[in-house]
């Protein structure tokens, strides 16, 4: 199922009547207890961290961080779920990925009654994305709330562009000559890097496939091997393979980030909410250009998405930790996570002079926000198959660009297997 998201979207059509509210709304209430948070080592979970005092101070709550590296932190979230464990309260959720599989697995606790009786009379919940809670939310019950906006786009050397002479790209048949001449202009530095690493691939992966005009599934049937499909596949394996740096198979957002951080490459194709990790230092502040990934024969359609955070069904701490959850999803939190460079889904915070005064600050910032704005306008959500076992269809098509980029298969043999194997979890699912 495909959403739209729009970063200023104020209203939802949940039913919910949010009703009278704690007048006296005590922060203190559950003083001396602890929560933990399983936590994804990314900008949002590291930001969330890194201002926790504050959040322990307003409330006397102390928060047990458990910090993982996106795969090993789901990794962990099965194990204690499927145990049945009460050692995690809280964690980060993408409704996008695993939320469908979660929800009917009782993995997320249902969050209404808290919206509805037990939030600070300033908790504005209307004033978050309503695509992005409806994303999270199955049969009526809200599995989370968002903690930010964000979809991949294209970082790129404006210098490096004129030195070359390569013009902005406005297509994906641009994109690849442009990539073709900067590696003779200058054959140390990567002129293309993504993701390669399986089981992150299939996020910007999928840009392409709809920028082509594919689809992932059509009439119950995976369409990895239509025209449109193979066409997506291999021009995002010929893009790593010829143009991107040694080891591509191997990367994600960290080795993205740091390669173009540090001026080894020349277009990386990265979330939005890689902007402070490619800015850290300043060496990029100046020289660094943003964009959606260019239209291809299908025109353009970015993906965009939000990480959510939830509250674990098996917590027996849920009233503290929804205190974190509301802290974290709040105006004021969220007002500082925007300046962190975390695009908020809060409408008040999106239009706060705050936030516009820091965009304004620098180019590439305002650079950032329009592409922003472009995602949650025109963008959809969908990574990986509609079925239950969304997080499971990642895999063949991680494994189809994998065996391209080591030269293993065809793109005709790689798509043929992995659409083998995704019609196989389709019909289970």
């Amino acid at each position: 199922m495909r959403t739209m998201f729009r970063l200023t979207a104020v209203a939802f059509a949940l039913g919910l009547a949010l009703g009278a509210q704690a007048q006296d709304f005590n922060w203190r209430k559950h003083e001396g207890k602890t929560v933990t948070f399983l936590v994804n080592n990314n900008p949002i979970g590291n930001a969330l961290v890194k201002f926790k005092p504050e959040f322990e101070k307003l409330t006397g709550i102390t928060v047990k961080v458990d910090g993982y590296q996106e795969q090993q932190m789901r990794q962990r979230l099965v194990t204690v779920m499927n145990a049945r464990s009460d050692e995690v309260d809280l964690f980060m959720s993408l409704p996008s990925r695993e939320g469908l599989q979660f929800a009917k697995a009782g993995w997320y606790a249902d969050l209404n009654d808290f919206i509805k009786s037990a939030a600070a009379k300033d908790y504005d919940f209307k004033d978050l994305s309503a695509g992005m809670v409806a994303d999270a939310t199955y049969d009526g019950k809200v599995m989370g709330l968002p903690l930010n906006v964000e979809g991949p786009v294209v970082y790129y050397r404006k210098d490096l562009l004129q030195k070359c002479g390569v013009p902005v790209p406005k297509t994906l048949a641009e994109m690849e000559a442009g990539a073709a001449k900067l590696k003779a202009c200058d054959a140390n530095v990567a002129p293309f890097v993504s993701r390669g690493l399986k089981p992150a691939a299939p996020f910007t992966f999928s840009v392409f496939l709809h920028n082509h005009g594919g689809e992932y599934m059509k009439d119950r049937k995976s369409q990895l091997c239509s025209a449109a499909g193979q066409a997506a596949l291999g021009q995002y394996s010929r893009m790593l393979k010829d143009f991107g740096p040694p080891g591509v198979v191997n990367y994600s957002f960290p080795q993205i980030s740091s390669l173009y951080r540090e001026g080894r490459a020349v277009m990386a194709f990265e979330s939005t909410n890689e902007l402070r990790n490619v800015m850290d230092g300043g060496a990029r502040l100046n020289d660094t250009g943003i964009m959606p990934l260019p239209a291809g024969p299908g025109g353009s359609k970015p993906t965009v998405i939000g990480w959510t955070l939830s509250i674990s069904a098996h917590s027996k701490n849920k009233d503290a930790a929804w205190y974190f959850l509301q802290w974290a999803t709040g105006r004021g939190m969220q007002e500082k996570l925007a300046l962190e460079g975390i695009a908020p889904p809060r409408a008040s915070v999106a239009g706060a002079p705050e936030f516009k005064k820091w965009i304004d600050e620098v180019p590439v910032r305002r650079e950032w926000i329009a592409a922003l704005n472009t995602l949650s306008q025109t963008g959809i959500s969908e990574v990986g198959y509609p079925i239950v076992a969304n997080p499971a269809s990642r895999e063949p098509i991680g494994q189809a660009i994998n065996e391209l980029l080591l030269g293993q298969k065809t793109v005709a043999q790689a798509c043929a297997d992995a659409d083998a194997a995704l019609n196989a979890l389709i019909a289970k699912n």
